[in-house]
């Protein structure tokens, strides 16, 4: 099964990856799911913490019988 995930590449500092790398490990998470996890919450709270679906993955095609893209 393909993911449908983007790919992007971030720069940060050294100093905030072990930072980041720590919380991650604390939290039973990979830095790439802990990055996902903060921005979430971010979009969650600007968002005024309107319903979790508002920042919710998008269906894939298959699941909404349109085109995801």
């Amino acid at each position: 099964m393909a993911s449908n995930k983007k790919a992007l590449l971030l720069r940060i500092p050294p100093d905030l990856w072990d930072q980041l790398n720590r919380w991650a490990r604390d939290d039973l998470r990979s830095v790439n799911g802990q990055i996902e996890f903060i921005l979430r919450e971010a979009l969650r709270r600007r968002l005024g913490g309107k319903s979790g679906a508002a920042v919710a993955p998008r269906p894939t095609e298959d699941e909404s019988g349109e085109d995801a893209a």
